[in-house]
């Protein structure tokens, strides 16, 4: 069976800083016109996603494109067409943007679309879109049960945005399984009281139990899965490797952490992976996004999506200031 031939796109999501994204209307005379999606459009002979990007967003919408990092990537198969799309985050650029090909545009908010219907190849980038920049990771284990939980009380009561707690993953690999069941109780608790989203690490059944809003999996129980687990809304998965990675993308994962990336306390003896070690496992093309993690600051965030990835996981870092 000949393979299908395979149409390369690049596309932009344009980001402003309070996070809205802009969707743009397929023009008439186009398949699935109408449809909503991001702009961009095909590679041409000799061009990088990047150059495409920009040519195609200044041919669209009259914008110049000034900063720009490559995002996730995704293959889907159309009746007419099998697309791999690159997509890059777009947070600089000059210009307003215009309809030069007779589309709209909209300004759109993650978890709040009011435009409908979208391009279908477009679902896991808005669902990608809802992650934050950083992940925190919890640390009841070095500062005590008691302190970390008056810590995380007080990152939750902060706004979003100003260092306010919306998505936590509750790790305490060293806690037995009545002392963590407990734990989780208490922090589901008080995070569904501010709308942040808890996952717990490597329990499946207590996360449909607890109804936690999903599971952070380490690389080994990743690897021993066929499929997605059932029942949870979203899905991490650890990886250090290619390998790891792709046992993510094979059980449908929504995010991963990569790593580690920096030297850690945690890690004594173990090579980190660096910079350019991280951005050589990002450029292979992931559908879902990846954090770097291992010695990440805030600081760190820019660093990481220059290099392919969505943004940092922090452990200590995320419970300093609180």
């Amino acid at each position: 069976m000949t393979a299908p031939r395979i149409t390369h796109v690049a596309a932009g999501i344009l980001l402003r800083p309070d996070g809205t994204f802009l969707l743009g209307s397929r023009p008439a005379g186009k398949p699935y016109a109408g449809y909503w999606e991001f702009p961009g459009g095909k590679l041409e002979a000799g061009e990088t996603g990047l150059d495409a990007l920009k040519r195609e967003l200044h041919e669209e919408m009259g914008i110049t494109v000034t900063a720009a990092t490559p995002w996730l990537v995704q293959t889907f198969t159309y009746p007419h067409a099998t697309v791999r799309l690159q997509f890059f985050r777009v947070t600089g650029w000059d210009g307003e943007p215009q309809p030069h090909e007779g589309q709209s545009f909209a300004w759109q908010t993650p978890g709040a679309l009011n435009v409908s219907p979208i391009l279908p190849a477009n679902g896991p980038i808005l669902r990608g879109l809802a992650l934050p920049p950083v992940l925190a990771l919890s640390q009841a284990d070095t500062l005590g049960i008691d302190e970390w939980l008056a810590r995380l009380d007080r990152r939750l009561a902060q706004p979003a945005g100003q260092g306010g707690l919306r998505w936590l993953v509750l790790r305490e690999p060293q806690l037995a399984a009545a002392d963590y069941r407990a734990l989780a109780t208490e922090v589901l608790a008080r995070a569904r009281l501010r709308d942040c989203r808890v996952l717990l690490h490597g329990d499946i059944e207590l996360a449909r139990e607890l109804n936690a809003d999903g599971v952070q999996l380490p690389a080994r129980i990743a690897a021993s899965l066929d499929r997605r687990p059932r029942g949870l809304d979203w899905l991490g998965v650890s990886a250090h490797n290619a390998d790891e990675l792709a046992v993510a993308r094979r059980i449908g994962a929504d995010y991963a952490l990569l790593g580690h990336v920096a030297e850690t306390v945690s890690h004594p003896g173990q090579t980190a992976l660096g910079w350019n070690g991280f951005a050589a496992l990002t450029d292979a093309g992931w559908p879902f996004p990846i954090y770097a993690i291992g010695g990440m600051g805030d600081d760190d965030v820019t660093t990481a999506q220059v290099h392919g990835g969505h943004g940092v996981a922090q452990l200590s870092m995320a419970w300093s200031k609180a």
